[in-house]
C-alpha cells in the first residue's frame, strides 16, 4: 500500500509516499480503508522530533482518520466489513490502509463525509470535554475562544454556542474572523490590531470573559489573564505559540478563578466511560445541526507537505484534509 513514512527526524517537506505492507488486524483492532486522514500542529512536531511522543523508525505519522472496515480482528465484537468508521489512532492515518483499535472506532453518523469524518475525532471531543467536563460552561455565560478559526477552536466556537454560551472569537484578520463568525461567535476580535484585552473588557461590559478556552498560551494566557471574570475559569488546551506561560498565583487568589487542564488523550486510560459519553453527545448536536466540520482544503496524500505546511504557516482554518 502507499503511505507517508518517516525513517529519520526530518523536516515536513521532506514526508513522501512510499510503498509498504500492508498492516494487520490483529487481536481488538480492525483493517480500515482510509478514506481521509485529518492534519494537526503536532503532525509537524512528531515529523520533526519534537513532539512529546517519538515513536521508533520507521513509523506512519497521522492520527485522525475516516474510512470503511475491510478485516474485523480476532475478539472485535460489533463491527462488520463495509462499516463507515472514524477513530483517532496512535498513528498510521497518512495510508491507504490502517490497522484501527476497535475501542478507538466510532460508527459516522449517516450523511457525513468521509472528510467530516476525518476532521472529527480529535477537535470536537478535545472541545466538548475541556467546556463541559472541566470548565463546567453554563448556558448565558462569556466564552472567549483563542484562535477561534483553527480545528480545536471552532469546534469550541460550535459546542460553546450549542450550550448556550455568548462566545467571543479571537483569530488573525479578517478572513479568519469571518470564519469565526461562521462557526457561530456573537463577537470577533481581530488580536493583531489592537489591544485585544481592552476588546474583551468592553465585549463583556467590564466583567471579563467567564470561561476562555486557551490552547495557544504564551503572551495570549498573561492577556487572558487580564480579562477574566470574578469566578472565571481558565482552561489550558496547549501551547500552540510555543512558550509554556507561568502563572502568577495572586491572579487566580484575587479574582477567584480556577485553572483547570484538559489532556483528552488520556480518557482512555483514566477515564474511558467518558470516551462514549462524549461521542454520543456530540453526534446528538452534529444531528440537531448545531455543530458541523469545516474543513480548509482537502490534498491528496502525496501532497501532504503542502497540506501540513498550510498548518504550519498559520495560512489554514479549520481543518486540513489529505486523501489516499
Amino acid at each position: 500500500m502507499r503511505a507517508v513514512v518517516v525513517d529519520r527526524w526530518m523536516e515536513p517537506s521532506e514526508l513522501a509516499v512510499r510503498e509498504v505492507p500492508d498492516p494487520e488486524a490483529g487481536p481488538g483492532m480492525l483493517g480500515v480503508e482510509v478514506r481521509a486522514a485529518g492534519c494537526n500542529f503536532f503532525d509537524i512536531l512528531m515529523a520533526k522530533g519534537q513532539y512529546q511522543v517519538k515513536p521508533p523508525f520507521p513509523f506512519v505519522p497521522g492520527a485522525e482518520l475516516a474510512g470503511v472496515v475491510q478485516t474485523v480482528g480476532p475478539d472485535v465484537r460489533g463491527f462488520k466489513a463495509g462499516d463507515r468508521v472514524l477513530a483517532a489512532v496512535p498513528l498510521g492515518a497518512f495510508a491507504e490502509r490502517a490497522a484501527v483499535p476497535a475501542r478507538a472506532a466510532m460508527r459516522m453518523p449517516d450523511g457525513m463525509s468521509f472528510e467530516e469524518g476525518a476532521a472529527f475525532p480529535i477537535v470536537y471531543p478535545t472541545s466538548y470535554a475541556g467546556l463541559v467536563f472541566r470548565a463546567g460552561l453554563r448556558a448565558g455565560e462569556n466564552l472567549l475562544v483563542h484562535a477561534a478559526a483553527g480545528g480545536v477552536g471552532i469546534a469550541a466556537v460550535q459546542i460553546g454556542k450549542a450550550l448556550g454560551a455568548r462566545v467571543i472569537a479571537t483569530a488573525g484578520g479578517p478572513e479568519k474572523l469571518e470564519i469565526a463568525k461562521r462557526a457561530g461567535a456573537d463577537v470577533a476580535i481581530d488580536y493583531a490590531s489592537g489591544d485585544w484585552v481592552e476588546a474583551v473588557k468592553q465585549a463583556t461590559e467590564g466583567r471579563g470573559a467567564d470561561v476562555i478556552y486557551d490552547s495557544v498560551g504564551g503572551d495570549v494566557t498573561d492577556g487572558s489573564l487580564k480579562c477574566i471574570a470574578w469566578n472565571g475559569r481558565l482552561l489550558v488546551i496547549g501551547f500552540a505559540s510555543g512558550r509554556i506561560p507561568e502563572v502568577k498565583l495572586n491572579r487566580v487568589l484575587l479574582k477567584n478563578i480556577s485553572l483547570v487542564g484538559l489532556h483528552w488523550g488520556a480518557h482512555a486510560m483514566y477515564e474511558p466511560a467518558r470516551i462514549g459519553e462524549t461521542f454520543d453527545a456530540l453526534f446528538g448536536l452534529l444531528a440537531a445541526g448545531k455543530i458541523r466540520p469545516l474543513v480548509y482544503k482537502t490534498y491528496p496524500l502525496n501532497e501532504l507537505p503542502e497540506a501540513l505546511a498550510a498548518i504550519g504557516s498559520r495560512r489554514s482554518w479549520g481543518k486540513v484534509i489529505v486523501r489516499p
